[in-house]
């Protein structure tokens, strides 16, 4: 059973004040690395950081001249504690690439907060998140991760580049969003296009209500690192609204306990693990519909809503000569 969407956060203490205790954060004073394991651990991040690939481009470039997108399948949200209101999940392609992405208006996107959250301390640990003053010591899908027994108990912000996706709350008036509504699966893979780059992650926390705003635009201090180098912290991100962040439908977009090196020591090892099941879900992203179901490969598409990337169970879920590949509807 999941932990619910409001274990997560971007911007406070929701656990620690719940518990009425300080969050642990002594872990982060043991064992720090040397300086040659921490400079090791940078080079892996700059080495496995990839171009943008031009179909990609084309839709990052897509998005922004469209300005904001129709399908808003929930809005209302912030990037920035003292920005606008008008940032959006958003569904324009749900059908035809099998996707939900971020987006404000006027062609922004959103920024990137830290998330220092999860397991504390260990080798890839550089003391950059003892700067984040609202750590937790567990992230939303931890009993996922420790279900998967491989010899961790939850994800750690400094090897496991993961993003905060998903909104919930109690308070009166606060906007939320439940992935899971639109077949978003935990720690399924997501794309991220930031630094010019584009970074694979895996959807591993949530934000919660303990702010003054429901925010969007977090992640791993690990994933943020491989997009901005070493001058991210726990508590300075990146401000500006141009981070693309990108979830997959489906369970094929699940890498599973066997699918990932879960036990990977830093974030080059743990990233080139799930680097396939990437450049496969992004390949089907492009083509030439505009989000109402047309085909995501160019072809033709009789059948809006079942068209190449959207989510399927079995082939007849899928349009003309299409067939069901791990959860989407894909060439045979």
């Amino acid at each position: 059973m999941n932990l619910p969407l409001s274990w997560g956060k971007k911007g406070g203490g929701l656990i620690c004040r719940q518990l009425r205790q300080q969050c642990d954060t002594s872990e982060r004073q043991k064992m720090r690395p040397s300086t040659g394991s921490v400079l090791l651990s940078t080079l892996a991040v700059t080495a496995s950081a990839r171009d943008v690939p031009a179909n990609v481009q084309s839709f990052y470039n897509t998005l922004k001249s469209q300005g904001s997108c129709s399908n808003k399948l929930a809005t209302g949200f912030y990037s920035t504690d003292g920005g606008a209101n008008t940032f959006s999940y958003c569904g324009d392609h749900l059908s035809d690439y099998g996707v939900i992405y971020l987006q404000g208006t006027g062609g922004s996107f959103v920024n990137m907060d830290i998330d220092c959250d999860g397991a504390q301390g260990g080798p890839a640990d550089d003391g950059r998140c003892g700067s984040s003053g609202d750590t937790q010591s567990i992230t939303a899908f931890q009993d996922v991760v420790a279900g998967y027994n491989k010899g961790i108990n939850d994800l750690n912000a400094n090897v496991h580049p993961y993003v905060v996706f998903g909104n919930s709350g109690s308070k009166p008036g606060w906007k939320t969003f439940d992935p899971q509504a639109y077949g978003i699966e935990p720690l399924s893979l997501m794309a991220v296009v930031c630094g010019d780059k584009l970074i694979y992650g895996v959807w591993g926390d949530t934000n919660g209500d303990d702010g003054d705003h429901p925010m969007v635009g977090e992640a791993s201090i690990s994933l943020a690192t491989a997009c901005y180098g070493t001058s991210v912290n726990g508590n300075s991100g990146h401000d500006q609204n141009d981070v693309l962040y990108i979830a997959f439908t489906g369970s094929g977009a699940v890498p599973g306990a066997d699918g990932a090196n879960w036990a990977a020591s830093n974030y080059a090892s743990f990233e080139s693990s799930i680097q396939s099941l990437g450049d496969s879900l992004v390949a089907k992203i492009g083509g030439t519909s505009s989000g109402g179901g047309g085909s995501g490969g160019g072809g033709t598409c009789s059948w809006a809503g079942h068209c190449a990337g959207a989510p399927c169970s079995t082939e007849n879920d899928c349009s003309d000569v299409l067939v069901c590949v791990n959860g989407v509807c894909a060439s045979g």
